[in-house]
């Protein structure tokens, strides 16, 4: 089941972690992807705190951890074919996070929330 973040993020739990990517709403607002710099393995994050930055054609944007945790693991194909993310953004994850909290992805929107909020 996927969840959804008002800055276009979107989340699914797999296990104890949270997979996470952008929306095709957000790809197609970004354009053209040229640029994806991933967090490390192992860093510590906040809720909040930017973590992957994006260039594309049209402007740089960053992507916030959407909770406090660690991340486990970055989809390093992105590195080298930024461009997956414009083909299929829901496939194209960036991270992995095992949450600091027992977070619930129930604080997070569901897809008729999130198509509500897109128009």
């Amino acid at each position: 089941m996927l969840k959804y973040t008002p800055d276009h993020e979107w989340l699914r739990a797999e296990g104890d972690e949270i997979v996470v990517g952008i929306t095709a709403h957000a790809s197609e607002q970004l354009g053209d992807v040229v640029f994806i710099e991933l967090p490390e393995v192992g860093r510590e994050v906040a809720q909040g705190e930017e973590i992957v930055v994006i260039e594309s054609v049209k402007a740089a944007s960053d992507i916030v951890a959407p909770v406090a945790g660690t991340i486990t693991a970055v989809n390093d194909a992105l590195a080298d074919a930024p461009g997956d993310v414009n083909a299929d953004a829901m496939a194209a994850w960036f991270f992995r996070i095992r949450p600091a909290d027992g977070v619930s992805l129930d604080s997070f929107m569901d897809e008729a929330a999130y198509q509500a909020l897109t128009g």
